[in-house]
């Protein structure tokens, strides 16, 4: 009977500490997410009251954004892969360590520009009024999914949503 009690015991603990690992959902790894620091969805933001077309706009402009970032990404996901391995030798090459460093930041930077380049187009879709109710939102990191609420799209932490990160949407919105 103790046996049995045991393993009975094992098996709840180990499927509760399964279970509310995946209720938390993706995040802090490599994946699409949602992030707002890659042409997050501001549609949802019921305080700027835009009109059916405004979100058409936004969402094509969010969806041409991501398609043309993606490549960048997973040249990203791919270069810290490497660097990952590079710190992991047992003799680390610092030359070899430093260029990859300087490959990551060079995609970051153009993601950056990228990103830089969709805000000011998704700007130009909103009224003035609706600008100033956007920029009223907290300045900060971009979040993704399940961070929380409608903080606008400058809440919280998140790199492709989940946890702090190094992403081109670090920074004001």
């Amino acid at each position: 009977m103790k046996k049995f009690t045991l393993t009975l015991v094992t098996v709840l603990a180990v499927t509760a500490l399964a279970a509310s690992a995946f209720a938390f959902g993706p995040g802090g790894g490599r994946g699409h997410g949602g992030g707002l620091c890659y042409g997050g969805d501001i549609t949802g933001l019921s305080a700027l009251n835009l009109t059916a077309e405004q979100t058409a706009k936004i969402n094509a402009l969010r969806e041409a954004h991501l398609k043309d970032i993606k490549p960048l990404q997973d040249k990203m996901f791919s270069k810290r892969g490497d660097l990952k391995l590079l710190w992991l030798q047992t003799n680390p090459d610092k030359d070899k360590i430093l260029a990859a460093q300087k490959e990551i930041r060079t995609l970051r930077d153009q993601m950056q520009d990228k990103m830089t380049a969709y805000r000011l187009e998704v700007l130009k879709v909103l009224t003035p009024e609706q600008q100033e109710k956007l920029k009223s939102y907290k300045y900060g990191r971009g979040f993704g999914p399940g961070m929380g609420g409608d903080r606008g799209w400058q809440g919280g932490p998140g790199y492709r949503g989940g946890g702090p990160g190094m992403g081109p949407g670090s920074g004001n919105w």
